[in-house]
């Protein structure tokens, strides 16, 4: 099956998404002649002008975000015989619930995020969950129209919240624009002997081993975290974590980590442990064929609950 590539484009309105498309489209390097299918899920006060691409093998559709279907996609895809897609998104709905209905051969290649700095952070104290949608998906978030001089830590704080790995671009209103090349040191020491991690720091360990599990692989870890159990490996394994949570409590998920304990059939799920193990970066059925950290317990000894039971960024 040829797979399809799709630009995703997010932010919230007037963040400056279609100006940002249009200019993309009318490059040439970008738009050699592809057969692209443009889709428009938010329109905003800026229009697209087709005459001005290139090449005109550019199809553009505006469709509900909600309300569109697998099977709408897919018949788009076949009239126009499409090679890729660039889509404009909704900022006031979620990113992944469209993901699901994208068709099979439909795979995201890059998501950027647009965030107008006038209005950013009203969005962020009003609809944080929205916000953050955005930004643990992307690869890169644009900070546009910045008065120069203008503080940027309090963007690239919550950026990093999201990810450590996002590119962050900072878009003045003189024409001017810089990457964010500022350096975030971890709370915690990952050259000591043994990684003591805090329980106010555990959700940025689970999000930085996780995301880079071969920076951790030979090390070893000390932390504070509830029994759960692995559906499929029974036998000889339990994963040890916290509830995370990203924004607000709607999102409070379970983080845990595969680990080897020979004892595990006497733990007790929700039973509160302290863990030192060692941390090799191997392929596990929770990481989807993907590398991820797996630990094998060198002690396991009943702790008080962390404080606050429920870990943050």
């Amino acid at each position: 099956m040829q797979q399809i590539p799709v630009y995703v484009f997010t932010g919230f309105l007037d963040s400056g998404k279609t100006k940002f498309i249009q200019e993309t489209l009318e490059d040439s390097r970008f738009n050699a002649g592809e057969r692209t299918l443009l889709l428009i899920f938010e329109e905003g006060e800026e229009e697209y002008d087709i005459s001005a691409y290139p090449h005109q093998n550019v199809y553009l559709e505006v469709l509900d975000q909600q309300s569109v279907t697998t099977k709408e996609l897919q018949a788009l895809a076949k009239k126009y015989k499409i090679q890729r897609v660039v889509a404009e998104l909704n900022g006031m709905h979620l990113v992944g619930d469209l993901y699901t209905r994208f068709p099979e051969d439909w795979v995201v290649a890059q998501e950027v995020m647009f965030a107008d700095t006038t209005t950013f952070m009203t969005y962020n104290a009003n609809m944080r969950n929205l916000v953050m949608d955005k930004l643990v998906g992307a690869q890169m978030v644009v900070f546009n129209r910045l008065e120069p001089g203008a503080d940027i830590m309090p963007f690239h704080k919550l950026a990093r919240a999201a990810s450590r790995r996002i590119d962050i671009l900072y878009d003045y209103t003189d024409g001017t624009s810089q990457y964010d090349d500022i350096v975030d040191p971890l709370p915690f020491d990952i050259n000591a002997p043994i990684i003591e991690v805090k329980d106010e720091d555990f959700a940025l360990w689970y999000r930085d081993v996780t995301e880079e599990p071969q920076k951790y692989d030979g090390k070893t870890v000390s932390f504070k975290g509830q029994v759960a159990m692995l559906r499929r490996d029974k036998n000889g394994m339990f994963a040890p974590g916290r509830f995370v949570m990203t924004c607000c409590v709607d999102d409070i998920q379970f983080c845990g980590v595969p680990c080897r304990y020979p004892d595990s059939s006497r733990l007790k799920p929700r039973e509160w442990v302290q863990v030192t193990a060692s941390i090799t970066a191997e392929k596990h059925s929770l990481y989807k064929g993907e590398l991820g950290p797996v630990l094998t317990a060198i002690t396991v000894a009943p702790t008080a609950p962390a404080e606050p039971d429920v870990a943050t960024f």
